[in-house]
């Protein structure tokens, strides 16, 4: 089973982290009090049986006892109550899970105002229900869990389809704890100013906390303006490649690593760096697109008074968008209708010439430049925006309409399999291994099922959505079809597909139940894994082939 316990990195990097030690002695209480309470609970994530029943039994003395103090003494500190909650609410042992909501509630009963969660579960979009179902006793969330403190909503989700999750665990582990060229700390900073360009309050929160563990400087929270010079001389790239990968070039590159360039980045620590922001942006994507909520813990997951009935989140599988029985026979008949697409689409014989595919390639994109989201972007918090510099800076389609496009990245002159995974191999030992098992887990992924239907060969289905988005990411494959995708994939899913591969902070849950409303949740999960991935590889080959460039 894999072994995720923490590394911080420490060779190398001591002339980087002299000013971090210079102000250890002025460290604020909220870092203290933070990393304090992540060792709290740390017994209950011993892999020795024994020792998890007595660090429980430990923690249930030590609540009670503050409990027991007369009068209005009677207190326990709103950290405890917090942990206590998350703990309660996703911990897949259940022998910790029942300990902790019991200590809560006892809490309460002795006068202790105890934390609410605002919502029911790790998704808006998904009942919790069919979630914990299908995976909330793991044996990979158990070794989450033994391994990090914490199961979080995103592994809960992307946990409907186990072998997935245990891949992207894999590479998630490598990426932001084992020894590497940037220290622990800078890891998740970068994830953070990542994750920002996209208003993914959810991760800057996340990784915030871990920043903290891992020795970060506090004062660097307080914006992108408080962050040394060598990280804040990234954002270029951050912008890039959150909205539009195809303008990296290698002036971009060099202008980072050139000898003598201040601050200066070496090859090796700009590939973490830029595997660290693919990372961030596609799984900011699969945050919006499945409706993660935040964490108990977290300071939007909880309130401290019984929350109303409208801030809870509402778990309906339609909601608001139901259309009664008559959407419900529509739905049945729109599988019927893919089914029998799909079924002539293998069937045909047909084949075409490379001017034909070309020609059907461009005439796909056109009409991506056609599929808009109509919903204004939300506002970011500034706990958020503080991260981000030229904020108006967002995606603007591959083939504006009356401008001239870039040139069409074909796959046949520079693909992940024939390019990009040797120099990533090359520049970032191991990593370029774990991303490619991640991107043939997911492109594999088939139970053979198609909503109500068993036995189905659902390949086409999954090529068509991969191609979709890397078609709309400027990415042209030669050997495909393009008109494949206009026979498979309806329009609100094209729709769903782009504005959370392209623009994830306007997705909503109208957009989410538009799309394939007779398929399960777990299916459309599925969806989500597969736009994440393929929005990574896409970010991927830009860089990596902006950097080739520069190494030649």
């Amino acid at each position: 089973m894999l072994d995720m316990t923490p590394v911080l990195s420490a060779s190398g990097w001591d002339r980087s982290r002299k000013h971090d030690h210079e102000d250890q002695d002025c460290e604020s209480l909220s870092k203290s009090e933070t990393v304090q309470r992540s060792r709290k609970f740390n017994r209950l994530c011993s892999r020795d049986e024994k020792e998890r029943a007595a660090a429980l039994e430990a923690l249930t003395k030590s609540v009670l006892s503050c409990l027991a103090q007369p009068g209005d003494s009677a207190r326990i500190d709103e950290d405890t109550l917090l942990q206590l909650l998350q703990v309660a609410k996703t911990c897949p042992f259940p022998e910790i899970r029942e300990r902790a909501s019991e200590l809560l509630k006892t809490a309460q009963d002795h006068g202790v105002e105890i934390p609410q969660p605002l919502a029911s579960g790790p998704s808006a979009f998904i009942p919790t229900e069919e979630i914990l179902e299908q995976g909330g006793d793991q044996p990979v969330l158990m070794e989450a869990f033994l391994s990090l403190g914490r199961v979080d909503h995103v592994t809960m989700v992307m946990a409907l389809h186990p072998s997935y999750v245990s891949c992207f665990l894999r590479t998630q582990h490598a990426l932001l704890q084992v020894d590497g060229p940037l220290p622990c700390h800078w890891r998740h900073y970068i994830v953070i100013m990542a994750s920002a360009r996209h208003h993914c309050s959810y991760l800057v929160h996340l990784h915030r906390c871990w920043f903290l563990q891992a020795g970060g400087d506090e004062a660097w929270l307080q914006g992108l303006h408080c962050a040394p010079p060598k990280l804040r001389r990234l954002s270029p790239v951050n912008k890039l490649l959150a909205h539009r990968p195809w303008l990296l070039s290698r002036e971009h590159i060099q202008e980072l690593v050139s000898p003598g360039a201040e601050d200066r980045w070496s090859l090796a620590e700009l590939i973490q760096a830029v595997v660290l922001l693919s990372y961030s942006h596609s799984l900011s994507s699969f945050v919006w697109g499945c409706g993660v909520n935040p964490e108990p813990d977290h300071m939007a997951g909880h309130a401290f008074q019984p929350p109303s009935p409208s801030t809870r989140v509402s778990h309906s599988p339609m909601g608001e968008d139901a259309a009664g029985r008559q959407g419900c026979s529509d739905a049945v008949t729109e599988v019927e209708i893919l089914m029998k697409r799909m079924q002539l689409l293998q069937e045909q014989e047909e084949e075409f010439s490379q001017e034909e595919m070309v020609t059907r390639f461009e005439k796909e994109r056109r009409e991506c430049l056609l599929v808009m989201p109509s919903e204004r972007p939300r506002t970011p918090p500034d706990s958020v925006s503080r991260f981000v510099e030229d904020a108006d800076y967002g995606y603007q389609d591959f083939a504006p309409r009356g401008e001239q496009a870039p040139p069409t990245m074909r796959a046949q002159d520079y693909s992940w399999e024939d390019h990009g995974f040797s120099l990533m191999n090359r520049l970032y030992p191991d990593m370029g291994q774990l991303l490619d098992e991640k991107f043939q887990v997911v492109s594999g992924l088939t139970y053979h099922t198609m909503a109500m239907h068993r036995g189905v060969d659902t390949f086409m289905l999954r090529k068509a959505v991969w191609n979709y988005i890397h078609c709309v990411y400027g990415i042209r494959h030669d050997d495909y079809d393009y008109g494949d995708v206009n026979q498979l994939l309806e329009r609100s899913l094209k729709v769903y597909i782009k504005t959370v591969a392209c623009y994830p902070e306007k997705t909503t849950r109208r957009m989410y139940c538009s799309f394939w409303r007779q398929f399960r949740h777990s299916e459309k999960v599925h969806v989500n894994l597969l736009l994440l991935e393929a929005r990574m590889q896409a970010a991927l080959l830009y860089a990596l082939r902006a950097i080739g460039r520069y190494m030649t």
